[in-house]
C-alpha cells in the first residue's frame, strides 16, 4: 500500500473507532474525498479494507454505514492500534492483552520446550544475546525483547499459535511504553530470559512455562495499571490528523 492509502485508511479507522461514527451511523462517502483532498479511486479502496476489518458494511441504497462492535476484528493489528491511538477503552484493552499474553506465551513456551528445533534454538539465542549486549539501551533491549516473544511463538510450529503475534507484538508495545516514559521501570530482562532459554534448551515443557509465568509478572502489573499520559493520542506511526499537506 502506499504511504496516502495507508494513512487514508489509518484516519478512517481511527475515526470510527475513536466513536466519531457511532454504530449505526451513514458514513458521507462524498463529504470526506474533498476533506482529504483524495479521488474517489483512493476513498473506494481506503473504505475497502476498513470494511474487511469488520469496521462498515456498504450497500448500494443504505450507503456506507457503521457496524457495531461485535462486528469488528478486534484481533486485527490495525484495530487494535487505532484503539490504543484512540484511548477510548484503555483499561479493557490493556487488561484483555494482558490477560491473553497470560494464556498464549506460557502455553508457547511449553510448546517450543517440545518442538523447538535448531534454528528456532539459534534465533532464540541471537534475540537473548541481544539482551545481554543492550545494557541499559532500552530501545535495543526493546527490540530483543519482541524478538526473543516472536522467536518463541515460531519455535511452538504451530501455525494457529504464531498467528497470535498480534496480541504479543501490541502488549509488548504498549508495556515499553509505560516502561519508556519518565516515571516507568525496567526490570532487568536477562535472568527471566536465561530461565526461559534454558528450559527450551532442555526440552523441559513443565519448566519453561513456568519460567515464562514468572517472566510475564512485571509486564501483568504494567499492562493492568493502564498507559501513562501522553501528549498526543495520536503518537503511534502512520497515524497523521491531517491528509491535506500530501
Amino acid at each position: 500500500m502506499t504511504n496516502l492509502h495507508t494513512e487514508l485508511v489509518d484516519m478512517l479507522g481511527l475515526r470510527i473507532v475513536r466513536g466519531d461514527y457511532p454504530p449505526g451511523t451513514r458514513i458521507d462517502v462524498d463529504s470526506l474525498e474533498p476533506e482529504f483532498g483524495v479521488s474517489k479511486t483512493a476513498m473506494r479502496e481506503a473504505l475497502r479494507v476498513i470494511r474487511e476489518k469488520g469496521l462498515i458494511d456498504s450497500w448500494p441504497r443504505r450507503g456506507t454505514i457503521v457496524n457495531d462492535r461485535k462486528s469488528w476484528k478486534l484481533l486485527d493489528s490495525d484495530v487494535i492500534k487505532w484503539r490504543r491511538a484512540a484511548r477510548r477503552d484503555d483499561d479493557r484493552l490493556l487488561a484483555e492483552l494482558s490477560q491473553l499474553r497470560d494464556v498464549i506465551e506460557p502455553a508457547a513456551a511449553k510448546l517450543a520446550a517440545r518442538f523447538r528445533k535448531p534454528e528456532d534454538l539459534e534465533a532464540l539465542e541471537k534475540a537473548f544475546a541481544e539482551f545481554e549486549a543492550s545494557g541499559r539501551d532500552v530501545e535495543r533491549l526493546a527490540a530483543a525483547d519482541h524478538d526473543f516473544h516472536l522467536s518463541l511463538l515460531r519455535a511452538t510450529h504451530n501455525e494457529l499459535m504464531m498467528r497470535l503475534d498480534v496480541v504479543i507484538v501490541h502488549a509488548l508495545s504498549a508495556r515499553n511504553r509505560i516502561q519508556h516514559h519518565p516515571g516507568g521501570h525496567w526490570l532487568d530482562p536477562v535472568p527471566d530470559h536465561r530461565s526461559i532459554l534454558d528450559a527450551i534448551k532442555k526440552g523441559d515443557p513443565e519448566a519453561a512455562e513456568a519460567a515464562m509465568r514468572y517472566a510475564i509478572r512485571e509486564s501483568d502489573v504494567d499492562l493492568r495499571s493502564g498507559e501513562p499520559e501522553f501528549e498526543s493520542p495520536l503518537d503511534f506511526p502512520g497515524l497523521d490528523t491531517d491528509l491535506h499537506t500530501r
